[in-house]
């Protein structure tokens, strides 16, 4: 397989890659990703080969808008004011899958890991539909900045690849919603305080 490598503003192309099941990599808010479309499992299962990733290890989900993410998840009040306080960004929240949505996006578990991205393009391409989308290296190795270091880990083992540099190159907070408490499962770019303290201050 060669990896083709696309421009930005190639935005009709790399739908059709996307929409094709095909597995391709592009810069995000936070780092350099790679994902594929959420309803196909064949593409699913490359991007996990691509990856070399453990086949039982769920990979991510993103969506464009709040709308979206209870199309595929149960939400909340909480979800309502995280998402006026911290998104789009780089925040993830853990909830519990819909019942109509497949058991292999989430490997079987009945929760799913979600994200609304703050990047313009990505944005663009999840208005077609969530994507399954996780950081774009080998398992185990660092995420590339650019596609050029992505190229260095992935080249010949995705489809394409988005050119440009990730903006930020910190991963998102983690937080799982699906209890009656936050838990915290990766701190990243918010602090768990910063969020408890929006959602204290909405119950008032």
């Amino acid at each position: 397989m060669q990896t083709k490598v696309l421009q930005a503003d190639q935005l009709e192309t790399i739908q059709s890659y996307i929409q094709a099941g095909k597995v391709v990599a592009f810069p995000t808010d936070t780092v350099f990703g790679v994902g594929v479309r959420f309803d196909d499992e064949q593409a699913l299962h490359a991007l996990k080969q691509a990856k070399q990733r453990d086949s039982h290890k769920p990979i991510p989900m993103m969506v464009q808008n709040l709308v979206q993410m209870k199309q595929v998840a149960d939400v909340d009040w909480r979800m309502d004011v995280l998402y006026k306080h911290f998104m789009p960004g780089a925040l993830t929240v853990v909830l519990n899958r819909k019942e109509n949505i497949p058991s292999y996006v989430s490997d079987g578990k009945k929760t799913i890991a979600i994200r609304i991205p703050d990047d313009a393009l990505l944005l663009e391409l999840l208005a077609n539909g969530p994507m399954l989308v996780t950081s774009a290296n080998l398992s185990g190795e660092l995420p590339g900045k650019d596609e050029q270091e992505v190229l260095a880990q992935l080249d010949g083992r995705i489809d394409a690849i988005v050119k440009g540099k990730a903006k930020a190159n910190i991963a998102s907070t983690i937080i799982d919603l699906t209890g009656e408490r936050i838990t915290l499962l990766r701190e990243g770019v918010y602090s768990l305080a910063q969020i408890e303290a929006v959602l204290k201050e909405e119950q008032r």
